[in-house]
């Protein structure tokens, strides 16, 4: 409950700091803690000597425990990117069938993991970027003072195994880039296993001081962690943005034929102003002679140019349809769409630029 509480407290937290998600491009780094469940295992043979033992067969509980990771990662700016993962996983054993039982279980290991991050913008999901993923690694599983039954009938092991371990991802970021450049707060589901069975030498106590010697075969190590976390885009920062001038005004109707609405920042809404430039353009219309009427969107250089082209185009048809309410015939609109291909006024990446958020009416 109380994870479940934290991991609902960090997203309301972080849902006022979220703007225009976008794809990872270049080095970064990221952190997750969280809670690990791990599954009941199998212990599938336990030899002692010439005899057995009624634990064959049976199934280790454990208790939901603690899930970290650290990780190092390129992104290659069009959804895929691939990352070095170092992780940790720690479960208290609960019991061994009907037996008491005690110890941890915890695992250390590196994974190699490919990802690929969805654009959801489409959707209306401008505010997260989701993701999936596949890993592949190694594993080292150390039972750290595991002990079932009681004395004189106490199997004990105190050993580390190492094996293959294979991992799914399931996650979303949110970008908080108006509190920190490049940062993104993640949330994420993984599912890892060791597919492989895990052999340990254990120890049966039958009298004070004697013990019988014996090996101990486990199998089912599959974990489902969900953690909360951060991750760090290392590319270097803009350059700070310049004092933000106020909009151009539109020019006057006559004898000009191109009237320029202005857009906030990622936005493709229109102000009370530029309805009152496009109600001019759209009477303007009557007053001239044309062939078609240009409606072009454009942004600046503050997102992806695959962001920007979208964000232009929406721009525009929201421009078009303005111009439609105005009288304008549909048929004589020519919607297009630039991105940040086409400045007013030339910036660095990153710069957010006033009069490059625009669209031109053009009456040709």
């Amino acid at each position: 409950m109380r994870m479940k509480l934290a991991l609902l407290a960090g997203s309301i937290l972080v849902l006022p700091a979220v703007a225009g998600a976008q794809p990872i491009d270049g080095l970064y780094v990221g952190v997750g803690v969280g809670a690990n469940l791990l599954q009941n295992e199998t212990v599938k043979r336990l030899d002692l000597g010439a005899g057995g033992n009624a634990l064959a067969h049976s199934n280790p509980k454990f208790a939901a425990g603690f899930a970290g990771l650290a990780s190092i990662g390129y992104g290659l700016g069009n959804g895929l990117r691939v990352e070095l993962e170092g992780n940790y996983r720690s479960n208290q054993v609960r019991g061994v069938s009907d037996l008491r039982a005690g110890g941890h279980e915890q695992k250390y290991g590196a994974m190699l993991n490919a990802l690929y991050d969805f654009d959801a913008s489409p959707y209306g999901l401008d505010f997260m970027l989701p993701y999936v993923g596949v890993g592949a690694g190694w594993m080292q599983n150390d039972w750290s003072k595991v002990h079932a039954g009681a004395f004189p009938a106490e199997l004990t092991v105190n050993k580390a195994v190492n094996g293959l371990a294979v991992q799914g991802i399931l996650g979303a970021a949110f970008p908080m880039t108006s509190y920190v450049p490049g940062l993104d707060f993640t949330l994420e589901y993984r599912i890892m296993a060791m597919p492989n069975d895990r052999k340990y030498t254990a120890a049966l106590g039958t009298a004070p001081g004697f013990a019988v010697p014996g090996k101990l075969k486990v199998s089912d190590d599959i974990n489902h962690s969900i953690l909360i976390g951060f991750r760090y885009g290392m590319a270097p920062p803009p350059p700070p943005p310049p004092a933000v001038p106020a909009p151009v005004a539109a020019p006057a109707p006559a004898p000009s034929r191109t009237y320029l609405v202005f857009f906030d920042w990622d936005k493709a809404d229109l102000t009370e102003r530029a309805r009152q430039i496009i109600s001019q353009a759209a009477q303007n219309s009557t007053r001239v002679t044309y062939t078609r009427i240009e409606v072009a969107g454009h942004a600046d250089r503050t997102g992806t140019p695959q962001y920007n082209q979208r964000l232009s185009m929406r721009r525009a048809e929201t421009v078009a349809s303005e111009l439609v309410k105005d009288g304008v015939p549909q048929n004589a609109i020519d919607v297009q769409a630039y991105g940040d291909t086409r400045p007013l006024v030339p910036t660095a990446a990153g710069v957010r630029e006033p009069q490059n958020r625009r669209v031109e009416i053009v009456l040709k």
